[in-house]
């Protein structure tokens, strides 16, 4: 991919800190990238032990019926086949897979087994287990498992499954309908009243828009790797949540918890997708210990796609409402999500993350938020790179350009008409969250400086005016996000079933080295190198002289892992509050060795010193501190030897990143294909520690939001196959499918983290796609297209040219097209 990062003022500066090295805010290669890229290092597949078996997992070719039997005869007999289990073998022990999100009181939540018993519900679902001396033998032996299934009637649909007298999922819940959870301005005293808003309104439009199923995609597929011991169990996995995984596996299994130890070595992407207690984890460790050999499960490409969660999948009817000079009054949201058949970790509260950001970075007066929780017999859904956000940004963000397009104005001078005014923060929003910090219009300026809109907008007009057949359409995205995932309290009150917060501890070793244990898991993020900058400016101490150890239970005791945004805000705070309590400690010291006051004692440049004072007699170093702190021989009265320190941190609010992204794209009227020509982003993500990591996580996000819009689709046939269960059939986009980047940053900087920073490894995808989609419809608007359902294929842009009739479905989610008016005209 062709990619530059041109910086703007300001961008890229460090918070800085007494030591005064100057880490952060330095655009350091990353420590890890070495190791990682010349392969020097352990996947989880890569583990091998002594006398280890391997296992292989049936999975269900229906997606819905009943298991009348299953003969595993022929695969005991099978050469290097040790043991085969069906789910009656399991039944008493595998217990149910969680979920830690009940959003309402009534939700209702099937059990949900790793291995199924008496029913399958997904195309995909595990039905058996095959283990063997080898991973070929297990594979093979699978072919001779035969299982009898009872076909039922399988539910697809998003809206036909919410029907009176429609099909249902499972049969003794005697309805599709998981939850429904309302958000109501007017209810939380927040805002007006949205009925009345709309119906006062000047202009209403309404608009319904699909957001289609999509596969997380990462590098690595998932594994697992169980080694038991007479008492205890070692799991190692590619996940991105080894805490969690450890506290939920102990829930289900029954096994202690002070017996687990989780290590997440390294992982090679994640993206939520393994934000997870997946079956094949829970599996693994019981074959473990019914065998007391360990035991190794690695998916293949192909049951990744068929049974890791998948991301996205709703239905979002929409109803805005706004005065004739375009300021915006109300919105409305019903939204119908896909569960999948079950509900995984956190499935149920994705769709609600969403629920606070479809107001987005603008004022309205009124904001009801209805979604429904809709199982159907899918694959489960859960957190994919923006969980709720990205849905909720496409969705306002097409309807800035609808709004625009309806008045006759501009898009851009639209949005900044509603949008809150950087004088107006810290700024509480219809949807109850205080917006601390943020300056859309420096961001939006030097966004339509970089990507000369001007010049763009007149060259539109004169291809529009000559009929060129390759028209030129701009996509405008001005975004913010809630990441950061806590405060605790707020996860409370959203029924959440973990806390926000994050721990970080730092043991400085004897020769002054350090040692940083994060609770953090990174899996491509660049944590060790981040972390090593943060403590290096803070104790003034060499970038290499610190080693950044996660990822284990048994080092890192605790901690609440890695998603949402959260690992730097929240994660590198408590780095941030454990090396200034080492930094307090040997400021204790250093003015016992300095016989000063304490008060009178300076940190900086990793020396102390006493305040007016100079000479070697008034300057005493950290390691000399360190050695002092450690040998113990003359330390001030009730001090302990030692300077190692921890903290946990529990932000008071969410981080918001924002930002402005523009999207100039190329339709051929005659063949449906897009071309993105220019992209241009000007994010706003605070303080910066390492911009060069902070470019990787903008380019990564922009490739997964471009995705979205242009090419990645999970489809199902009728009868609820994965049509798109290959890499040969899901498509993803190659650094030739993408155009040259042009990033730029402005910075304010976060009031809710000592660091001033906000996250970034989501920020891209949720406001990219929108943007382009935008872009898209705008290049073909004045041929009558309101709308093209993603992903915009040459096929479905060329039918929305040519054969607008065939693209109005009947009801919701039925085809393309989705974004029409409703019969009313949309307007009034």
């Amino acid at each position: 991919m062709t990619a530059t990062a041109e910086h703007g003022s300001g961008a890229g500066s460090g918070a800085g800190s007494g030591a005064g090295s100057g880490e952060i805010g330095r655009a350091r290669r990353r420590k890890e990238d070495a190791r990682l890229i010349t392969g020097a290092t352990r996947w989880t597949d890569n583990i091998q032990l002594p006398g280890m078996l391997h296992l292989a997992v049936l999975r269900s070719p229906v997606a819905h019926a009943r298991i009348t039997s299953v003969d595993v005869a022929a695969a005991s007999r099978m050469p290097g086949v040790l043991a085969v289990f069906t789910g009656r073998d399991l039944a008493d022990e595998q217990g149910s897979l969680p979920c830690a999100w009940p959003i309402t009181e009534d939700i209702l939540i099937p059990p949900a087994p790793p291995l199924a018993v008496d029913e399958v519900n997904f195309a995909g679902e595990a039905v058996a287990l095959v283990v063997a001396r080898g991973a070929a033998e297990a594979q093979d032996a699978l072919a001779e498992v035969d299982v009898d299934y009872e076909d039922l009637p399988v539910v697809l649909d998003l809206v036909t499954a919410v029907a009176e007298d429609a099909d249902v999922v499972h049969a003794d819940l005697g309805t599709n309908t998981c939850a429904t959870w309302v958000f109501d301005s007017a209810a939380a005293g927040t805002g007006e009243d949205v009925d009345r808003v709309i119906e006062e309104a000047e202009v209403v439009l309404r608009r319904t828009f699909r957001q289609q199923r999509l596969i997380p995609a990462f590098m690595e597929p998932r594994s697992v790797v169980v080694d038991p011991a007479p008492d205890s169990f070692t799991v190692w996995s590619s996940t991105q949540v080894p805490h969690i995984l450890r506290w939920m596996l102990a829930a289900v299994t029954g096994i202690p918890e002070q017996r687990l130890r989780v290590i997440a070595p390294d992982v090679g992407g994640g993206f939520g997708g393994k934000l997870q207690v997946t079956p094949e984890e829970v599996l693994t460790l019981l074959v473990a210990r019914r065998l007391g050999k360990p035991v190794k499960w690695t998916e293949t490409r192909t049951e990744s796609m068929l049974s890791a969660h998948h991301g996205r999948d709703q239905v979002q009817r929409l109803t805005l409402a706004a005065r004739r000079d375009g300021t915006v009054t109300g919105l409305k949201v019903d939204l119908l999500a896909d569960m999948g058949a079950y509900l995984r970790l956190v499935t149920p509260g994705v769709p609600i993350l969403g629920a606070f950001m479809f107001n987005a970075i603008y004022k309205f007066a009124a904001y009801r938020f209805t979604c429904t929780n809709v199982f159907t017999n899918k694959v489960p859904t859960d957190a994919y790179r923006g969980a709720g956000r990205p849905e909720a940004t496409f969705a306002i963000e097409r309807l800035l350009d609808e709004l625009a397009a309806e008045l006759g104005r501009d898009p851009l001078e639209l949005r900044e008409q509603n949008w809150i005014r950087h004088d107006e923060f810290p700024f509480t929003t219809v949807a109850g969250l205080t917006y601390d910090t943020g300056n859309y219009e420096a961001a939006t300026a030097r966004a339509k400086e970089l990507f000369d809109y001007g010049a763009l907008r007149a060259e539109q007009a004169r291809r529009r005016a000559a009929g060129d057949p390759v028209q030129l359409g701009l996509g405008v995205s001005t975004y913010t996000e809630m990441c950061g995932l806590a405060p605790s309290r707020v996860l409370g009150a959203l029924r959440y079933a973990a806390g926000g917060w994050e721990h970080a501890a730092i043991r400085v070793l004897p020769t002054g080295k350090v040692e940083l244990i994060t609770g953090t898991s990174p899996h491509g993020q660049g944590h060790v190198t981040a972390w090593s900058q943060i403590v290096a400016d803070r104790l003034g101490v060499a970038f290499e002289d610190v080693e950044v150890l996660h990822g284990d239970t048994r080092v890192a005791h605790r901690g609440m892992d890695s998603y949402g945004s959260r690992s730097l805000a929240v994660g590198g705070t408590a780095v941030v509050l454990a090396a200034d309590r080492v930094l307090a400690k040997a400021r204790t010291v250093a003015a016992h060795l300095l016989e000063a006051a304490e008060d009178d004692v300076e940190f900086a440049n990793g020396a102390f010193t006493v305040r007016g004072t100079s000479g070697a007699s008034a300057t005493t170093t950290f390691g000399d501190v360190v050695v002092a702190a450690h040998v113990a021989h003359d330390l001030p009265e009730g001090v302990e030897p030692g300077l190692d320190a921890e903290a946990t941190f529990d932000p008071d609010n969410f981080s918001y990143p924002h930002g402005t992204h523009l999207c100039a794209a190329e339709v051929d009227t005659e063949t449906g294909a897009v071309r993105l020509r220019s992209y241009v982003c000007v994010d706003d993500v605070g303080k910066v520690v390492n911009p060069l990591i902070v470019e990787g996580q903008v380019h990564g996000g922009l490739a997964q939001g471009i995705a979205q819009a242009l090419f990645e689709e999970a489809v199902h046939d009728e009868h609820g196959t994965l049509t798109t269960a290959t890499l040969a059939d899901y498509l993803l986009p190659s650094a030739v499918d993408l155009p040259h980047f042009t990033t730029d940053r402005t910075e304010t900087p976060a009031a809710s983290n000592p660091l001033g920073v906000k996250g970034v490894g989501e920020a891209g995808t949720i406001a990219s796609t929108p943007a382009v989609v935008n872009a898209v419809v705008d290049a073909v608007r004045h041929l009558g297209v309101t709308d093209v359902e993603m992903p915009c294929t040459p096929m479905r842009v060329w039918r929305a040219i040519h054969h607008r009739e065939t693209d109005v479905p009947t009801t919701p989610g039925a085809g393309g097209g989705l974004g029409s008016l409703d019969a009313s005209g949309g307007a009034r």
